[in-house]
């Protein structure tokens, strides 16, 4: 089971579950998130749309650097894309603590297909605490 706090942020986050995205991992620094490609994340050249990539990668980040209590979201972000993904795709996103000073961190977060371990996508963002412990929703 999750730290409370991660549990009810996850709860609280309308747009991964109405997607699809599962909350699979999380500890201190780290979490994984797994999301099936489906049809209506596909683009004109019908592979995985690359706004979806960055999604999944975002919440791992989001789930990651959150882990350590304080209210922190991203203050940039960037991806490198490497591999297509097609409708059915499970993909896995990776997300890993790199740095943590101050009030700021760094989280590099690996998008993966298991199936083949393919690299699909690279990630690293860097976050801000901006507030204290948020509620667990208990």
């Amino acid at each position: 089971m999750f730290d409370p706090v991660i549990a009810a942020l996850y709860e609280r986050d309308e747009t991964s579950r109405s997607l699809g995205l599962v909350l699979a991992e999380a500890s201190v620094g780290r979490a994984v998130m797994r999301m099936t490609v489906a049809p209506t994340m596909v683009n004109g050249h019908g592979t995985a749309h690359g706004g979806f990539l960055f999604l999944l990668a975002d919440a791992a980040f989001a789930y990651a650097c959150n882990s350590h209590g304080p209210v922190t979201v991203a203050q940039a972000a960037q991806v490198v894309f490497l591999a297509p993904a097609a409708v059915g795709d499970e993909l896995v996103a990776e997300a890993v603590e790199r740095s943590r000073a101050g009030r700021t961190g760094i989280y590099d977060v690996t998008v993966r297909r298991p199936a083949d371990d393919r690299v699909i996508a690279e990630f690293r963002g860097q976050s801000v605490v901006v507030g204290g412990r948020p509620q667990n929703g208990g």
